[in-house]
C-alpha cells in the first residue's frame, strides 16, 4: 500500500507536528515560532510495518520526516535483487531533492514497523528555504554527508571483503550508540543487503567472530561487542 492510502490529515495536532519537526536537524535551529510556522504546514501519514511511502517511478513532491518507527530505503536491481541504501529513524528525512526540482523516485521507502511521519510539499518548504536561508545550508550539509556515506560504502564494496564489512560495520554500531552492547537496527536480510552479501553468510561471520571471543550474539539482533580492536583490524 502506497502512503497516498495511508495518508490521514489531522487537524489540531499542532503539538505533535511542532515535535515532529524539531527533532530533524535541518529545523531545530529555528525559533520556537518559526518552527511552529513550518509545522502548520506539515501533513501526518501513518504506515504499517512492509507498507510504502513511495515506490521507483512515483512523483517526487514532498520532503518526509520520520517522527516515530523506521524506513527502509531501498533500490530493486533487473533481476529484483534488492539493495538497501540506508535507515531512515525518528528525525531522519528523505524526497529532499524535489525541493529543488520536479523529479520522480528512484528508490523504495518502506515502513519497518509501526511509522509516523510529517510530510511538507515541495512549494511551502521552497517558500522556507527563501525567508530562512539557513535551512538550505543544513540541507546541503546532509547532502554531503549522505554523499560522503555513498562514496565510503562503494569504495568498501570495491576493496574490502565480506569479513572486514562485517567487522567494521559492528564497530561503528559501538561508535554510533556510544556503547559496545547494542540492538542492531536491521535484521540479517536488510544488512546482508547493506552489505552486499546474503544472510547466510552475515550469520557464519558473525558465528566465527563469537568463537573468536570477538563479540557475544544474546539474540538476533543484540549484540555485545568485547574485543572492538579485533574487529578494527580483520
Amino acid at each position: 500500500m502506497k502512503y497516498q492510502e495511508a495518508c490521514r490529515h489531522t487537524k489540531g495536532n499542532k503539538g505533535a507536528h511542532q515535535l515532529c519537526v524539531s527533532i530533524v536537524p535541518i529545523f531545530n535551529h529555528l525559533q520556537n515560532e518559526e518552527m511552529e510556522e513550518v509545522a502548520k504546514t506539515t501533513r501526518s501519514i501513518s504506515l504499517k510495518k512492509g507498507e510504502l511511502l513511495h515506490s521507483a517511478g512515483d512523483a517526487s513532491d514532498s520532503l518526509y520526516i520520520v517522527h516515530q518507527g523506521k524506513v527502509k530505503v531501498y533500490r530493486l536491481s533487473e533481476n529484483g535483487k534488492e539493495q538497501l541504501i540506508r535507515i531512515l529513524q525518528p528525525g531522519d528525512f528523505t524526497g529532499e531533492l524535489a525541493l529543488f526540482k520536479e523529479s520522480i523516485h528512484d528508490d523504495y521507502a518502506e515502513a519497518m514497523e509501526k511509522t509516523d511521519i510529517c510530510s511538507i510539499q515541495r512549494g511551502d518548504l521552497q517558500e522556507f528555504l527563501q525567508r530562512y536561508p539557513n535551512i538550505s545550508l543544513k540541507i546541503l550539509s546532509e547532502f554531503s554527508n549522505r554523499l560522503g556515506q555513498a562514496e565510503s560504502q562503494m569504495t568498501s564494496f570495491a576493496t574490502e571483503d565480506v569479513e572486514t564489512r562485517i567487522g567494521l560495520y559492528l564497530a561503528q554500531q559501538v561508535e554510533e550508540n556510544k556503547s559496545t552492547e547494542y540492538h542492531l537496527p536491521m535484521s540479517r536480510k536488510d544488512l546482508a543487503s547493506f552489505l552486499g552479501t546474503t544472510p547466510e553468510t552475515i550469520s557464519r561471520k558473525l558465528a566465527k567472530f563469537e568463537d573468536e571471543g570477538w563479540i557475544e550474539q544474546e539474540d538476533q539482533r543484540r549484540i555485545r561487542v568485547l574485543d572492538l580492536d579485533a574487529l578494527l583490524l580483520i
